[in-house]
């Protein structure tokens, strides 16, 4: 049986688990509630329950207690970050300073839906294929600008056959090589 409710410094009101309940449903945790009613923390508990109280998650609390306008723009900075660049959950937590459960979390109260693994896969492989393409179109106007291939292999940082390829699949029609063997002495190449 729980004991009596303590008399609070104002002599006339009590500790009550209708005013636990109005202070908890206001914001207060239980450790909180536990701290000023000088109650145990599972007779708190106790007339939380009995006062039919609803009880939160820690992180429903911390919501509770974040400013709603700054959680609403997270969230959208997430789903945009999320759905128009691919990103992964895992980097959502890491960039929001976020566990991976709240990151997926704020991405739906956004209205964002979550991706499976193949879906992402494919988002990052047509993202990778479109900057491919994007430097092969570089490359070609580059190459037809009157950069060589080795020279344009050395800018990027590929081999000459990788800028070959590149230069191939953009269609750029190609110059003729140049043998660079001695020359004969009647100004012939072999």
């Amino acid at each position: 049986m729980n004991p009596p409710p303590p008399v609070t410094s104002d002599p006339n009101e009590a500790v009550t688990p209708e005013t636990l309940r109005k202070d908890y449903e206001a914001g207060a945790t239980v450790d909180e509630l536990v701290a000023t009613s000088g109650l145990s923390y599972g007779t708190v508990l106790n007339r939380l329950h009995e006062a039919g109280t609803e009880m939160r998650t820690s992180w429903q609390t911390r919501r509770m207690r974040q400013d709603p306008q700054a959680r609403r723009r997270l969230a959208a900075h997430l789903r945009t970050l999320y759905e128009k660049h691919g990103a992964t959950l895992t980097e959502l937590a890491a960039g929001a300073g976020e566990t991976r459960r709240s990151a997926r979390r704020l991405l739906i109260e956004a209205g964002g839906t979550v991706r499976t693994t193949q879906q992402t896969l494919r988002i990052r492989a047509a993202a990778r294929a479109a900057e491919r393409h994007k430097l092969a179109l570089s490359l070609r106007a580059r190459y037809e600008a009157g950069a060589t291939v080795p020279e344009l292999a050395t800018d990027c940082n590929y081999s000459p056959a990788t800028v070959y390829r590149l230069l191939h699949q953009t269609g750029t029609p190609m110059r003729p090589q140049h043998r660079h063997g001695p020359a004969r002495r009647d100004g012939k190449r072999p």
